[in-house]
C-alpha cells in the first residue's frame, strides 16, 4: 500500500540522489575553467609510446602540429585574419597579438576572450619597450634606458608584472606568452647587446618575471622563448637561455627577404642552423613563432610549399605562426593567388589537421629524435 510516509521517503531518496550525483555532473559541465585549473594542478605530461586512457589531451597531439597567424591589427580588427582565414581555406588553432608595456598599461580581457571565443589559443607577445619611441636609427634601435634588463629584474616594474599575472590568472584558460622575443639581436632594449644590458641580464630578468607569475598563481601561462634565427655576431642561444624548467616552448622568428633582399632561401636554410644550436641548449617543443616571404623575386607560392613539405619532417617543431600583415614588405598570404593556393593546400595535410580547446594541456616534450 502506498501510503505518505512511503512517498515522503521516496522524495528524499530522489533529492538526495539529485545532490550526490546529478548536482556534481552539471556543475563539472559548466565549470571548463575550474577543470583546467584541475590540470594546471597535475605535473604537465611528458609523451610515452602506446594508449593511456587517463591522460590529459595533449595539444598538439603527438604526430600533429598546429598552424597559427599574426597579425598587426590584433583581434581588434580582425580584417587581416578574416582574409588570411579565407586564403588558408580553415581556421587556424592559434593566434598572436602584441602589447606594449608603455603603451598597455592596464589589463583587458577582451582581446584574449575574442581570440578564445573563436575556438584558437591566445598568444601575447609581450614587450617591455615603448615601441612609439624606436629610432630611426639602426644602431640605436634597441636604446631606451628606463627598460634596462637590470630595471626589470630589480623591481621597477613589478607592480604592472604582478597586475597582468592577475589578470592572466583570472582568464580560467591557456594563454601562450611570447615574452621580450628575439633577444639574440640587437633592435630591442631587451637585447643582451643593447641598452646598456650586460651578460645574464636577460636571464635574470626572464626568471623575474616567470617567478612573479608563479607567486600570483598564474599556472595557466605557457612561457614561449623566442629569439631570432641566428646570423652573423647574434648573441649565442646558450647565454640567453633560462632554463627548461622556465620555458615550455621554444619560439624562433625567420624570413624569406624583404625587399632588395630576395635571395632565394629555402626553410632548412633560413632553420636549420638554429635548429642544430637548440638541440645542446634546450628539451622543449619548437614553435615558429614568426614566419613570412616575400613576393618581391615572385617565389613566395614556391616558399610556401618548401615551408610546408619541410615542417612534417621536424617533430621537434609542434606548430607555427604566420605573420599576417604589411611591415617591410606584403607578407600576407592573402595578397598572393599562388600562395593561397599554396598555404591552403599545405595545411589540408593531416598533419595540420588538429584542433585546440582550452581543457587541453600544452604539450612540452618533443618526441625523442630530431632532423639533422
Amino acid at each position: 500500500m502506498i501510503t505518505l510516509p512511503r512517498i515522503m521517503a521516496l522524495a528524499l531518496l530522489l533529492i538526495g540522489g539529485y545532490v550526490f550525483v546529478v548536482a556534481p555532473r552539471v556543475e563539472a559541465m559548466t565549470s571548463p575553467s575550474a577543470r583546467w585549473e584541475e590540470k594546471l594542478a597535475e605535473p604537465l605530461p611528458t609523451f610515452t609510446p602506446g594508449p593511456r586512457s587517463s591522460a590529459p589531451v595533449l595539444f598538439p597531439p603527438v604526430g600533429r602540429a598546429f598552424f597559427g597567424v599574426f597579425t598587426d591589427r590584433g583581434p581588434g580588427d580582425l580584417t587581416d585574419y578574416n582574409g588570411f582565414v579565407q586564403a588558408a581555406g580553415k581556421q587556424p588553432q592559434v593566434m598572436m597579438f602584441a602589447r606594449g608595456w608603455a603603451v598597455h598599461k592596464t589589463f583587458d580581457r577582451q582581446p584574449f576572450d575574442r581570440i578564445v571565443n573563436r575556438g584558437m589559443l591566445p598568444m601575447l607577445g609581450w614587450e617591455p619597450w615603448d615601441y612609439r619611441g624606436e629610432s630611426d636609427v639602426d644602431t640605436e634601435r634597441g636604446t631606451q634606458p628606463e627598460y634596462r634588463l637590470a630595471r626589470i629584474t630589480g623591481g621597477a616594474f613589478d607592480p604592472y608584472i604582478l597586475a597582468w599575472a592577475d589578470g592572466i590568472k583570472g582568464l580560467g584558460y591557456p594563454v601562450a606568452i611570447r615574452f621580450a622575443h628575439e633577444m639574440n639581436g640587437y633592435w630591442y632594449p631587451w637585447c643582451e647587446s643593447a641598452n646598456g644590458n650586460r651578460r645574464g641580464d636577460y636571464v635574470a630578468a626572464w626568471r623575474h618575471v616567470h617567478d612573479l607569475f608563479e607567486a600570483a598563481g598564474a599556472r595557466n601561462a605557457i612561457w614561449v622563448w623566442s629569439p631570432n634565427v641566428r646570423y652573423d655576431n647574434s648573441t649565442p642561444l646558450s647565454q640567453l637561455y633560462p632554463g627548461d624548467t622556465y620555458v615550455d616552448w621554444v619560439g624562433l622568428s625567420g624570413y624569406y627577404g624583404t625587399a632588395h633582399m630576395e635571395r632565394y632561401r629555402t626553410f632548412a636554410q633560413i632553420y636549420q642552423p638554429t635548429l642544430n644550436e637548440l638541440q645542446s641548449v634546450s628539451k622543449r617543443p619548437v614553435v615558429v613563432t614568426e614566419v613570412g616571404a616575400t613576393d618581391e623575386a615572385g617565389r613566395k607560392a614556391e616558399w610556401v610549399a618548401d615551408l610546408l613539405r619541410t615542417l612534417p619532417k621536424h617533430p621537434e617543431i609542434i606548430g607555427f605562426l604566420w605573420y599576417e600583415s604589411v611591415k617591410e614588405t606584403d607578407w600576407r598570404i592573402a595578397a598572393s593567388k599562388s600562395a593561397s593556393e599554396a598555404f591552403a593546400k599545405g595545411v589540408a595535410q593531416p598533419y595540420f589537421d588538429t584542433r585546440w580547446s582550452p581543457s587541453q594541456v600544452p604539450r612540452t616534450a618533443p618526441p625523442s629524435s630530431r632532423s639533422g
